[in-house]
């Protein structure tokens, strides 16, 4: 991999091979099955197979396409687990890792961004990336003071393929429904295309980070590293050595899986309120479990900014459906345009859609499992159910949709971690209307 590739008819080519091998490998297996072979052996391989090239393809083409798979990664958890464990191997390696670009591409990002002598800022430069993701990859320096930092450099022409990327995916939708039924797509896709067209100008994600920081400065339990040095296309950072939520996903105790849990979700409901950002980029790949017990916070390219905090109406409906209090949920529904005016729908029955979702803050302690969020997806997704179709006549006005899909991607890698906290505990002392 030398560069980003750019070519449009190119990038669609590669794009399209994934609908096309989905359909190829489905005949194939049609065809082991009159030969005698399992269903179940046919289902394994075509799972493989088709993790394989979606890997590739995503991986490779970087930009919107690999910025898409890891927001798809977190939904894996949504699977059941016959066909989950080749898609969750497959996707989870683009939370971490992706070919990276030659050197001497990335030596002239560098010349541009800070002048043809920037090596007389570091001491020491590794040319070797410590890791490569969706439209920039890392490099591990030492800066001229001695401080240890990472050098977020992004690919020369991530920002045409970035956009190509997202008008093409929006072709193959269904595809990707396949990968986690339940999950309208289109949304997700239009969403993250606005919200990713920001993370291109890394000196306002160099500004956010610095909000980030103040924010948390000295606090015990969520750190983020400083900013030492930026330009419009370079970000350097303290280095911040921990261990990935991927790897605790993948090996990590009982113990590391619950604080990572109950930590990832005081980030989720506190950022808002003590510094007026929600990080919107919440995959594995971008948190640390540090050896102290915190939790460090990367990347701050995709951010929502809420200056007034998380709105109010969120809690206080939460508060109202978990007291079973129908009557005001309707009326608080009705008036954030959650149900639109005119629409004749049964109360009890929206009741009876949003109650088990709400359950981890029900209780004082909840676990957050694959199977819970399979019961979720399946009685949500399902058209047969009488849940799906209550959710379908509901509305998410476009103020919530960004804080929708990241609560949905915070819960899918709570699921993926398996952690038990008292999520109730932190609603109430972070979630505005919530708390009596």
């Amino acid at each position: 991999m030398t560069d980003i590739p750019q070519r449009g008819v190119a990038r669609t080519a590669r794009l399209a091979s994934l609908p096309l091998g989905v359909a190829g490998r489905a005949t194939v297996g049609l065809g082991k099955r009159l030969t005698g072979q399992s269903p179940e052996d046919v289902q394994a391989d075509l799972a493989q197979r088709t993790a394989e090239q979606l890997f590739s393809v995503l991986g490779q083409l970087k930009g919107g396409a690999m910025k898409f798979g890891q927001a798809l990664s977190v939904f894996e958890a949504a699977l059941p687990e016959t066909s989950a464990a080749p898609y969750r191997e497959a996707l989870t390696r683009l939370q971490e890792a992706a070919p990276p670009m030659a050197p001497a591409i990335m030596h002239r990002v560098l010349d541009e961004q800070f002048g043809t002598s920037w090596r007389s800022r570091f001491s020491s430069f590794d040319d070797l990336p410590a890791a490569a993701a969706s439209i920039g990859q890392v490099h591990r320096a030492v800066w001229a003071d001695g401080r240890e930092v990472a050098v977020k450099i992004q690919y020369p022409g991530a920002g045409p393929a970035l956009m190509a990327d997202f008008n093409q995916l929006s072709r193959f939708a269904k595809v990707f429904g396949m990968i986690s039924p339940g999950l309208d797509v289109k949304p997700l896709l239009t969403e993250l295309k606005a919200r990713v067209s920001e993370e291109l100008d890394y000196t306002l994600e160099a500004g956010a980070q610095r909000q980030f920081v103040a924010a948390y400065e000295g606090d015990p339990d969520i750190v983020a590293p400083r900013v030492v040095a930026s330009a419009p296309k370079v970000v350097v950072s303290e280095w911040l050595e921990g261990t990935p939520l991927s790897q605790i996903i993948a090996t990590g105790t009982q113990e590391q899986r619950d604080r990572a849990g109950r930590l990832l979700a005081l980030l989720h409901f506190s950022a808002p309120q003590r510094s007026q950002l929600l990080h919107a980029d919440p995959h594995p790949g971008n948190f640390r479990l540090l050896e102290d017990g915190r939790i460090g916070v990367l990347d701050f390219g995709a951010m929502a900014r809420l200056p007034h905090g998380t709105p109010e109406p969120l809690g206080r409906i939460t508060r109202l459906v978990l007291d079973g209090d129908t009557e005001a949920v309707i009326a608080a529904m009705l008036a954030e345009r959650f149900i639109r005016p005119g629409l004749d729908i049964d109360a009890d029955r929206v009741m009876d859609y949003l109650r088990p979702i709400l359950e981890p803050l029900a209780q004082p302690e909840f676990t957050f499992t694959r199977e819970w969020m399979r019961e979720q997806a399946q009685r949500i997704g399902d058209p047969r159910n009488e849940a799906a179709r209550i959710g379908r006549m509901l509305n998410l006005p476009p103020e919530y949709l960004l804080l929708h899909r990241v609560t949905l991607g915070s819960i899918g890698v709570l699921c993926q971690l398996g952690a038990r906290a008292s999520y109730r505990a932190i609603a109430e002392a972070w979630q505005p209307g919530f708390a009596k």
